[in-house]
């Protein structure tokens, strides 16, 4: 039975709080006490994971390993995380616990073909377009994944990392040139696989942002309700 739900942090703190943010409300609370019981390691030591999967940086995955046996240790039954990237290293992260990780880009892609979704375009940050998860788990239900050319990519890029200084405004005007560059190409939905991309957009031009975070979120409400939880 799931009782408390871990999550592992460290890997963008705006996007954790918004995680945290998103389950709370998504959960059909009469009070107080009807939460979800959540924890969170928010480790600041592990290593950025795209600079590790490009080949320029620290090796993150001891770090991620302590973040989930610390969770596990501290009563978690189930964990997500909130980072796309972090992904790359989950089959190696859950050889270190008994409890269960969500796998974020498959539930993405259940999302977006249950929705009847065949188009979408993939904003992402390079180690996590490099790793193919959301590529490989969208194609696998039939959507067509169109991918930034190598300028458009830099421009996610420099928008992604305004966000994660504290350059809003910045980040987001560099964020929807990039979404209507690909809005251009003919996509149904933009699949923000990147953390702080939702954070400041939902929608541009009509086109809508499928929020991986989002998607965690509920599948963790539904997980917790349907283990009778609370």
């Amino acid at each position: 039975m799931i009782k408390t739900v871990g999550i592992m942090g460290g890997m963008g703190p705006l996007a954790t709080v918004d995680l945290m943010d998103k389950i709370i409300r998504l959960t059909p609370a009469q009070n107080d006490q009807d939460h979800i019981h959540m924890i969170v390691d928010n480790y600041p030591q592990i290593p950025d994971r795209t600079l590790a999967i490009m080949g320029k940086g620290n090796d993150p995955l001891p770090f991620m390993k302590q973040s989930a046996k610390r969770l596990e240790d501290a009563g978690a039954d189930l964990i997500v995380i909130a980072c796309n990237t972090a992904h790359y290293y989950l089959q190696d992260i859950q050889e270190t616990v008994r409890a269960p990780i969500v796998n974020m880009p498959k539930e993405t892609a259940s999302f977006i073909g249950e929705a009847g979704i065949r188009r979408v375009s993939l904003l992402a940050t390079d180690g996590t377009l490099k790793t193919l998860l959301y590529q490989n788990s969208l194609r696998e239900k039939g959507i067509t994944v169109l991918e930034p050319d190598e300028i458009t990519q830099a421009i996610v890029m420099e928008g992604i990392y305004s966000v994660k200084a504290g350059h809003i405004e910045k980040g987001k005007r560099l964020l929807v040139n990039a979404f209507q560059t690909m809005i251009a190409k003919g996509t149904e939905a933009v699949v923000a696989a990147c953390t702080e991309i939702p954070i400041v957009l939902n929608e541009v031009d009509g086109i809508k942002v499928i929020d991986p975070t989002y998607i965690l979120a509920k599948r963790v409400v539904d997980v917790a309700y349907r283990e009778h939880v609370l």
